[in-house]
């Protein structure tokens, strides 16, 4: 197996901003290629970080925001400005909610100058609203996606960077052990509440086999309480059935752990 760049930094806060001037980098990569860039980003507490070092000097003037198209990998199946929403922290930080509605972002400097029609993220709000369920919310995001100006091949699209984190059971996305993502030729799929790991909601996530066709991958995990995991998703045995996160293990994509994520890999 071709291993990715492990870089273990001191803490939460350290890999905010390691994370953070990472995700310039290749934003910035793609404006200059091709004049956009897409970005699939997550959920979870560790982003938050990441986004307030994003919307803050130097880095806020760093990107040609109004290039930058932004997805999500996943979501739960819950209306958009709900607490365990994926997409509420980056309304949130990254986006000035103050001229949400107007169809800008960014005017009185709390968050990035980035069209509010550059924002894609899974219509749970409306599935929700028009009682269509999780599976029409997944194939809407898909015909999307399949419509934008995003590279790939038919298949798949290829984004300039997918950002990941993974869960103590080494799940990424919401595509957890054994799940039917995996098996899957949707490019978008609901997927039952899981019952093994909070929260038990019900979700929608991309096909994980965006991670192979994306051009760069930043992982991203906080917390001794994902050590074990992160032992397990490098350890000899490669099994991504049973740690769906190492599909994440490939060339051209970046981990940042923490010390205490980093803290039961051998030499640590």
């Amino acid at each position: 197996m071709t291993e990715p760049e492990i870089v273990v930094v001191a803490d939460a806060a350290a890999l905010a901003v390691e994370a953070a001037e990472r995700i310039v980098a290749a934003l910035d990569g793609a404006i200059v290629a091709r004049r956009r860039a897409d970005w699939a980003t997550t959920g979870g507490s560790t982003p938050v970080r990441i986004y307030r070092q994003l919307v803050a000097a130097p880095l806020r003037d760093a990107v040609d925001w109004a290039s930058v198209h932004v997805w999500w990998g996943d979501d739960r199946y819950v209306p958009r400005d709900h607490p365990l929403s994926n997409v509420k922290a980056f309304d949130d930080v990254m986006l000035d909610v103050g001229d949400f509605e107007e169809g800008t972002a960014g005017g009185t400097g709390r968050g990035v100058p980035i069209p509010v029609s550059h924002v894609h993220p899974f219509p749970v709000t409306e599935a929700i609203g028009d009682g269509r369920g999780a599976a029409w919310c997944a194939a809407t995001l898909a015909e999307e996606l399949r419509g934008a100006d995003v590279p790939g091949s038919d298949a798949w699209p290829a984004f300039d960077l997918v950002l990941l984190g993974v869960g103590s059971d080494g799940h990424l996305l919401s595509v957890f052990p054994g799940s039917p993502a995996l098996d899957s030729s949707d490019l978008a799929l609901a997927i039952p509440a899981p019952t093994h790991i909070e929260p038990h909601v019900e979700r929608v996530t991309l096909n994980p086999a965006v991670i192979a066709a994306a051009r760069s991958v930043l992982v991203v995990v906080a917390g001794a309480d994902k050590a074990d995991a992160i032992a397990a998703i490098f350890g000899e045995d490669v099994e991504p059935r049973r740690w769906p996160a190492q599909l994440a293990r490939r060339s051209g994509a970046t981990w940042i752990l923490d010390a205490g994520a980093a803290g039961s890999l051998p030499g640590r």
